[in-house]
């Protein structure tokens, strides 16, 4: 049996300090992975369903493309990047993220589901912030300026009101979707994961810069609650050819 909590990574950040820990709950019989970034939980495998999901919703509304090639933004626990994996039709993912700290913890091993993308061939781990070179034209990749991508699907910030940095507010207006949405193919969609409820303002505002643009509920069992809790998927899609 692990120990019941245990400090595996910590570091400070230009976003405050970071780390990764693993505790074993009694309640639940099972071993819980966090991270914390200052006083604030980002993320627990406890609650991974809206991370998939995410992926599984932004992939489906591609379901008429192949060869895929997608840029997930924040590696997070890797839950989002695993299930763009598992599509048989992806080509290749690149997973961009601003903390140094957090793509160490997966090619280190340090989370035991990490194996999947710190080794797949097709996934690269690049250290950058995501809304900086989302807003340069040149684009995702350093090996490739100006190479489009068939999907974008995005879990950094809390939900595009509630952000992790106040320079990320930007990318979060027309201007700043437009030029996420010039980095797409023809076709090609935008997924964003929140942890509040559908924003009416926001989804209109996707749907003034894509072809289409709703809110996806994501539903899922809260055992440290008691109850079922949810997040939002927006998913809006570019203009075909």
């Amino acid at each position: 049996m692990s120990v019941r909590f245990e400090e595996l990574a910590w570091r400070d950040t230009p976003m405050g300090e970071i780390s990764l820990r693993r505790r074993r709950d009694p309640m639940l019989g099972a071993e819980v992975y966090e991270v914390k970034l200052g006083d604030e939980f980002l993320m627990s495998s406890l609650f991974t369903v809206a991370e998939i999901e995410l992926a599984r919703l932004g992939l489906h509304e591609v379901a008429d493309m192949a060869e895929l090639d997608v840029v997930v933004g924040g590696l997070g626990m890797g839950y989002t990047a695993r299930t763009v994996l598992a599509d048989p039709r992806v080509r290749s993912v690149l997973v961009v993220d601003a903390l140094e700290e957090v793509i160490s913890w997966h090619r280190r091993g340090l989370l035991p589901f990490a194996e999947a993308v710190a080794t797949d061939p097709r996934c690269r781990l690049l250290h950058a912030d995501f809304f900086a070179v989302t807003a340069d034209p040149a684009g995702y990749d350093p090996e490739d300026p100006g190479r489009l991508v068939h999907a974008v699907l995005l879990d950094i910030d809390h939900s595009p009101s509630h952000l992790l940095h106040p320079a990320h507010a930007a990318f979060y207006t027309a201007d700043g979707l437009r030029r996420l949405a010039a980095h797409l193919h023809p076709g090609g969609v935008f997924g964003l994961w929140s942890n509040d409820p559908p924003d009416d303002a926001f989804t209109a505002l996707l749907g003034e810069v894509f072809a289409t643009a709703r809110a996806e509920v994501v539903a899922f069992p809260n055992p440290l609650q008691g109850r079922t809790s949810t997040n939002t998927v927006y998913i809006a899609r570019a203009a075909g050819a």
